[in-house]
């Protein structure tokens, strides 16, 4: 079968590797749709936990191709080949401390597929039968936002409570539009989305209904300024662009006693600046939130009962063997939004 396979971090070819096969309570997956997000470029820098030789793709939908013997998905239902499933990449020992903590995400034997074994951009690719969870009935291009979906109501658990709490969103890539419908699925009063890109904000203004502002690149904490001039203070600041910069200037959008949120991959090697004394003066809180283990169901409900839309959110498609031109697309093409791709 034809896969992506990186031999070390910046070098890949897509060439033939052998099909796997099932032991007992694994199953193969052959992959329809594969979503890419910036934690890909991380992956091809080798930051984000990879291990080479790797096959990146962690946002995987397609059909069952073969079951090992006993083989159950994540709620313990039998599985059927043909049947069409979302894969959670995620994994934990279930042994350690923060496992027995019900915190599994924190695991320090944490894996994921498309980063620590390999994922989605291939045309099967072998995962247990556990990490699998039924997307019948569910669209093909709204499928394939589930582990971003998983990911962020893991981050709705923790913000918990969030009724009548405003909240800003910067960075209206993926994330962050899909960010605007889960916080006002859970409660959120009111939600304001930024970005440099007027695009991207009209498409998530369509999808929700939040309020946005136009960020300068050149000028964020003028820009900063007039978001509060606008619509004064929040509760909750989230930054989804995982640009340093912009994180600096977080606490500027920040309520006293408001939570900000860390939530884009930033560069391993990135630093910011924040005042201590501001921070310690205003009760700030300033929290990370990194993945999910065990919140695919959650994102699964909210796609089932139309909590969440994701039209015109794909703009390019490209085939496992066109992956460096999707790669491209990713790092450069102002007009990509999300970027999906087929066997």
């Amino acid at each position: 079968m034809r896969a992506v396979v990186y031999e070390e971090p910046g070098s890949f070819r897509v060439r033939d590797v052998p099909m796997p096969s099932p032991a007992a309570g694994e199953v193969v997956v052959r992959m329809t749709s594969a979503g890419m997000c910036g934690t890909d470029l991380h992956l091809h820098e080798g930051q984000f936990l990879a291990n080479f030789p790797l096959t990146p793709g962690h946002e995987t939908v397609g059909v069952i191709a073969a079951l090992g013997h006993g083989a159950v998905d994540g709620t313990g239902s039998p599985l059927s080949v043909g049947q069409r499933v979302a894969i959670n990449p995620n994994s934990s020992c279930r042994n350690c401390s923060y496992c027995a903590e019900g915190r599994p995400w924190l695991c320090d034997s944490f894996a994921g597929i498309g980063s620590s074994t390999p994922g989605g951009f291939a045309e099967c690719v072998l995962v247990p039968g556990e990490q699998v969870f039924d997307v019948t009935g569910i669209d093909e291009d709204l499928a394939v936002f589930a582990e971003p979906s998983a990911c962020i109501a893991h981050l709705m658990d923790r913000l918990t409570p969030l009724d009548g709490c405003s909240v800003i969103v910067l960075g209206a890539g993926p994330t962050g539009v899909l960010l605007t419908q889960f916080l006002l699925f859970s409660g959120a009063s009111s939600v304001v989305l930024g970005d440099p890109n007027e695009a991207k904000l009209a498409v998530g203004a369509a999808l929700a209904e939040i309020s946005t502002h136009l960020i300068h690149r050149d000028d964020v904490p003028g820009s900063m300024d007039a978001l509060v001039g606008e619509f004064g203070a929040f509760d909750v600041v989230i930054d989804a662009t995982g640009r340093a910069a912009v994180m600096e200037e977080l606490p500027r959008l920040a309520r006293n006693g408001a939570r900000i949120v860390l939530y884009g991959v930033a560069d391993e090697a990135d630093l910011i600046r924040i005042s201590p004394f501001d921070v310690f003066r205003r009760e700030l809180t300033i929290m990370g939130s990194f993945t999910e283990v065990d919140s695919f169901p959650e994102a699964l409900a909210a796609f089932r009962c139309g909590a969440v839309r994701v039209d015109g959110l794909i703009t390019h498609r490209f085939r496992v063997e066109e992956y460096a031109l999707a790669l491209e697309a990713l790092r450069s093409d102002r007009s990509a939004h999300k970027i999906v791709i087929t066997a």
